[in-house]
């Protein structure tokens, strides 16, 4: 198969951006549907690579900080024409801002929020998806806040995953038969701050501490997450009993996986800002 020409990498950036300003608004819409609309617009194209397509604009949109379709998973081989048509696509519709600005600000109402806890729990993400930043390398972008970041640091959207978790690790002792454990589970988060490098201080079967670092992310689970130095050093000073807990989809059908161990090893993380001294 030849390689996608710069008009029909044009079309399909385009139809990945229409989704997902419809995504964003919280409108139904058929991936399928415009898979078959695109079709006759390319060269002898497949479903299945479109599809593929789409899922490399997933992985640009990540590396540029931003917000992308749920559905389409990243892989990341993408070519440089892609990054570059992604680019100049946000550079002529700068009203998209705005939507990624209000899913990274806006309120979650918790009604919407269902807790399954018995379905909750799913398999972590494979390979090293999960990144603390794209590389520090120049890229030109005409969006200058990330708002994958942004979102993470949505003071409602971390206080309503930190409160999912507080309830699912009692239920869970609960249910195990430790209710005097589950009485003893704390949010240390909201009772001393966000200095002390975890979220939860809850329990083990055995008694012994657990302690419980919170991110979540209303998109998918191979969503980058972003961590301090402070909880890396807390991770690595705890890391037989430190536990990330990843909230993903939350405002639809949430799920979470869980990783034990220091930050540095459960992850592939990249240093993004350093100290200088004279």
């Amino acid at each position: 198969m030849s390689a996608w020409s710069n008009i029909e990498v044009e079309l399909a950036v385009a139809d990945y951006f229409t989704m997902l300003a419809k995504e964003l608004a919280g409108r139904n819409y058929s991936k399928a549907e415009h898979r078959r609309n695109l079709l006759p617009l390319l060269s002898g194209r497949s479903e299945g690579a479109i599809e593929f397509k789409h899922q490399n604009i997933s992985a640009v949109l990540i590396n540029l900080g931003q917000p992308y379709i749920k559905g389409y998973l990243p892989r990341f081989n993408f070519q440089k024409i892609l990054e570059d048509k992604v680019i100049d696509y946000l550079i002529g519709h700068k009203s998209i801002e705005e939507q990624f600005k209000q899913f990274a600000e806006g309120e979650i109402d918790q009604p919407i929020i269902k807790k399954d806890f018995d379905k909750l729990i799913v398999e972590a993400p494979t390979g090293t998806q999960l990144v603390e930043e794209p590389a520090a390398a120049y890229t030109r972008s005409p969006i200058k806040t990330n708002y994958l970041e942004k979102e993470q640091r949505n003071r409602n959207l971390g206080m309503l995953g930190e409160e999912y978790v507080m309830e699912f690790e009692k239920w869970q002792l609960t249910i195990s038969g430790k209710q005097n454990l589950a009485d003893q589970v704390r949010w240390i988060s909201k009772e001393e701050g966000d200095g002390t490098g975890f979220d939860i201080l809850s329990r083990n079967p055995n008694g012994s501490d657990k302690y419980i670092e919170v991110k979540t992310t209303k998109l998918g689970k191979e969503t980058p997450f972003f961590f301090s130095r402070n909880e890396l050093m807390f991770s690595q000073n705890k890391r037989s009993d430190y536990h990330l807990y990843r909230l993903f989809n939350f405002n639809t059908n949430v799920k979470m996986f869980v990783k034990n161990g220091s930050l540095d090893t459960i992850c592939t993380s990249i240093p993004m800002t350093f100290k200088g001294y004279f």
